[in-house]
């Protein structure tokens, strides 16, 4: 072939001949699932994170519930943690403050570091811990006293009792609770709404000045009202705080997330352990999953 014939297939490569149908074989397809105690885990790119968490086991009694978890958890951002019952989803949330410490036969092993620093240390204090990590739970569960007194509870015990109107005032303006509640503060927490109540309860938590909140299906109990007040909450409280939800509701983890982690449950020999499938961006994780069994729950097929 002259240099001049060279030049003109260059400039016009030949065309596929290739029979569509077959065109399509060559086309690269989904990927299976990852082997077994591998994830798609794009939570490396996290670089500002607030968690840490490396190889993290949780155990009841020796029984293992969650294994091998690797988590970089963004500092300012709201993360989802989504999967089916059973999952191990609330139990690496307690993980993170340390409530799990309060269940008899509980052991975490692995490292779980809060600002560079292992939140299990033998020097660090566990109350001191849930100070700086608040918690908000399924149900809202406010104390039996008086609006002003669930909000001061906390701060009183800690010994932060300076300025404890003010504190109060800016917890409740910050639970976007303020203007429903400024003129019945001594009122009982547990005649609010349940809406209002579990707003109390996140106003209870950042009473304290935490850096992070983590919250526990916080709208399972609510109608769909209060849940979006809860939802347009958390969206205005995430970058002053990180923000980390456990949720059942798809379409919650969808509108109010940054970052999702799916996890579900591997049965090894008839027990069930909980694992890590995916991590990514959410817009990714519902847009196109990389691992099957995440599509398959988020699209219903199991679950």
């Amino acid at each position: 072939m002259t240099q001049r014939e060279k030049e003109m297939s260059m400039n016009n490569p030949t065309p596929d001949t290739t029979p569509a149908d077959a065109r399509a074989l060559q086309t690269p397809t989904r990927a299976t699932a990852m082997p077994h105690g591998q994830s798609y885990n794009r939570g490396q790119e996290v670089r500002d994170a607030v968690f840490v968490a490396t190889n993290m086991n949780v155990a009841y009694n020796g029984n293992l519930a969650v294994r091998d978890v690797n988590l970089r958890i963004p500092r300012g951002e709201i993360t989802a943690l989504i999967g089916p019952s059973g999952c191990g989803k609330s139990t690496i949330l307690r993980a993170f403050n340390r409530m799990n410490d309060l269940i008899d036969g509980c052991t975490v092993d692995g490292s779980i570091l809060y600002h560079d620093e292992d939140i299990y240390g033998p020097q660090v204090d566990p109350a001191e811990v849930r100070r700086r990590i608040g918690m908000v739970f399924q149900k809202p569960n406010p104390f039996a006293m008086t609006i002003y007194d669930n909000v001061a509870f906390g701060p009183r015990i800690h010994g932060m009792k300076k300025n404890l109107d003010d504190r109060v005032e800016k917890a409740l303006r910050g639970a976007a609770l303020w203007d429903e509640v400024k003129d019945k503060l001594d009122a009982p927490g547990q005649a609010l709404s349940g809406g209002q109540q579990q707003r109390l309860c996140i106003a209870r938590a950042i009473a304290l000045e935490p850096d992070v909140i983590l919250m526990d299906e916080p709208c399972s109990a609510l109608d769909p009202i209060s849940t979006l007040a809860i939802e347009e909450l958390m969206r205005e409280l995430a970058g002053e705080y990180s923000i980390v939800i456990v949720t059942h509701n798809m379409q919650q983890a969808a509108r109010v997330s940054d970052w999702t982690a799916f996890f579900t449950v591997d049965m090894e020999r008839g027990v069930r352990v909980g694992e890590l499938v995916e991590y990514d961006k959410t817009k990714t994780i519902f847009t196109s999953a990389t691992d099957p069994r995440t599509d398959g729950y988020i699209s219903g097929r199991f679950g």
